[in-house]
């Protein structure tokens, strides 16, 4: 069959004709690469384009060996030698040692209590002691106001007996000599006047051994608004104080 483009004219070049010629890389020498990196690199081609000149092929970068880290080998118990570790003991919460305190000085602490112990003891030995010096005086007093207010009430009712028993020298004389007739009398006649006297106040009282003195308030049943102060003299007889001498009507 003839050519249809004449036999002058060239050759057309087929498509086979303009594909650039595929780029050979000769594979490096085993010796100069690590046979690990060897065995893990990968190769990349980059697809061509529609003017690329020809396929390249991109090799990708050389990464380390992973490096291995020996979990009980010689080598590693060389590097790094056990050491023997004591057991240790651990309390429980119960048994826990306490922090340390305070030490306190027990001798101080005795020493206080001592004193004190010994000012209480003072305080109560004194107060004994005044209690005694001053209860008989009080008590003395006592009895002296008792006798009068028992004086004053027997006056006003009329008490023969009682004034008989609380009364001493002059004045117990006089109502002894009443009979209890006669005293009847008397007292009814001064009760109805109200010519009597009435101890409105006991005022002072002083004691002087056997002797006391009491000064009172007084004033007559029949005019109250009038007052006037008195004294009793009394004289400690018969283990009661006794009234010797009256203040007059």
């Amino acid at each position: 069959m003839s050519n249809p483009t004449g036999p002058d004219q060239p050759d057309q070049p087929t498509d086979s004709d303009h594909e650039p010629a595929t780029e050979v890389f000769a594979p490096a020498d085993p010796a100069e690469q690590d046979p690990s990196a060897q065995s893990q690199e990968e190769r990349r081609f980059t697809a061509p384009g529609f003017d690329a000149g020809s396929t390249q092929i991109i090799n990708r970068p050389t990464e380390p060996a992973t490096e291995v880290f020996g979990t009980g080998g010689h080598a590693e118990t060389e590097a790094f030698p056990a050491q023997p570790v004591a057991p240790q003991k651990i309390p429980p919460r119960g048994d826990a040692p306490k922090p340390p305190g305070k030490k306190r000085s027990w001798g101080w602490v005795i020493a206080i209590v001592l004193v004190i112990a010994a000012l209480a003891a003072i305080a109560i030995v004194g107060t004994i002691l005044l209690t005694r010096g001053s209860s008989p005086s009080a008590s003395q007093e006592d009895q002296v106001r008792d006798t009068i207010q028992n004086f004053d009430v027997a006056v006003q009712n009329g008490d023969l007996a009682t004034l008989r028993s609380i009364t001493c020298g002059t004045t117990r004389d006089s109502y002894v000599g009443y009979s209890d007739k006669s005293w009847e009398q008397t007292h009814a006649r001064v009760a109805a006047a109200k010519q009597y006297p009435v101890v409105a106040s006991i005022d002072q009282v002083v004691i002087n051994g056997d002797h006391a003195e009491a000064n009172v308030t007084t004033f007559m049943a029949s005019a109250p608004q009038t007052r006037s102060t008195r004294s009793f003299d009394l004289q400690f007889r018969d283990d009661q104080w006794k009234i010797c001498q009256a203040p007059s009507s």
